[in-house]
């Protein structure tokens, strides 16, 4: 739990860049990320209503303050200035674009938290698709819901209005599937930090990608001969070990054989 800061600090850079998406700056254009928090929900505290949208992965509720909302309703739609300290939200009748508007906000930044939780899960928590079926659909969608229960995890974002400087919030609430894949993400965090190797880990000598060059034969010509070459003319070489080069220097010797069509190497032996 005590590294559930780490997990706030991602989620913060990861929604401030979502934000400045050209898809998404239509909506928070006026907007940047001040703070991104967890705190766990005490009793049914008085938010928007929430909305739910649900996985295979799991379920994400959300809220958002209204005059945030609005303020978004009024960059995309009004004057193009987000500016919360001049919406009066009392004033302001409740209308279907809003609700949707609502909903898609929320689809959009669930989608951004459910990335991140996956991102930081060891590949072996991922499940892959059985061979021959399709991969498993992992868009969080509208679903039915109601207020996450007292004791919930709740992620609590603060904004900020770039022109006025007024503040505005939205949470997430997760289910107890995702915020136990939140803290599996972190626990490896942990184990990184205190360089600890992964049950999973292999070897560094087996994880250490190296490029080899194989080279099969060279010949010396003169460089009038050289020119001299017309299409069709053959070169006569002789085949007997080739070298092994990692870029320039030269490190095995290797056999030249034929296997199923396809030349290969074999025999290495360590260059002098």
């Amino acid at each position: 739990m005590h590294l559930l800061h780490i997990f706030a600090a991602q989620l913060r850079d990861d929604l401030s860049q979502s934000m400045r998406l050209n898809m998404n700056r239509r909506y928070w254009g006026g907007f940047q990320v001040e703070d991104v928090a967890f705190s766990r929900l005490e009793g049914h505290e008085s938010r928007s209503r929430w909305l739910s949208f649900a996985a295979p992965a799991g379920q994400i509720a959300f809220s958002l303050e209204r005059k945030v909302l609005l303020s978004v309703l009024n960059y995309r739609y009004g004057s193009g200035k987000a500016d919360a300290a001049a919406l009066d939200e009392n004033a302001v009748r409740v209308t279907a674009t809003e609700e949707r508007l609502a909903v898609v906000l929320g689809q959009q930044l669930a989608g951004t938290l459910a990335g991140r939780i996956e991102l930081n899960l060891p590949v072996l928590d991922k499940p892959a698709p059985a061979e021959g079926e399709p991969e498993v659909d992992s868009e969080f969608k509208p679903a039915p819901g109601s207020h996450p229960p007292k004791g919930s995890w709740i992620i609590t974002v603060t904004l900020a209005d770039i022109a006025s400087g007024a503040t505005g919030q939205y949470w997430f609430a997760l289910d107890k599937v995702l915020m136990a894949s939140v803290l599996r993400g972190l626990l490896r965090d942990r184990d990184s930090g205190n360089g600890k190797k992964g049950k999973a880990a292999a070897p560094l000598a087996q994880r250490l990608q190296v490029g080899l060059v194989g080279r099969l034969a060279s010949k010396e010509i003169a460089l009038g001969s050289l020119y001299d070459l017309q299409v069709g003319d053959v070169i006569p070489i002789s085949l007997n070990r080739a070298d092994v080069l990692l870029e320039d220097s030269r490190l095995f010797t290797a056999a030249v054989t034929e296997h199923k069509g396809k030349l290969c190497l074999t025999s290495f032996e360590d260059a002098e």
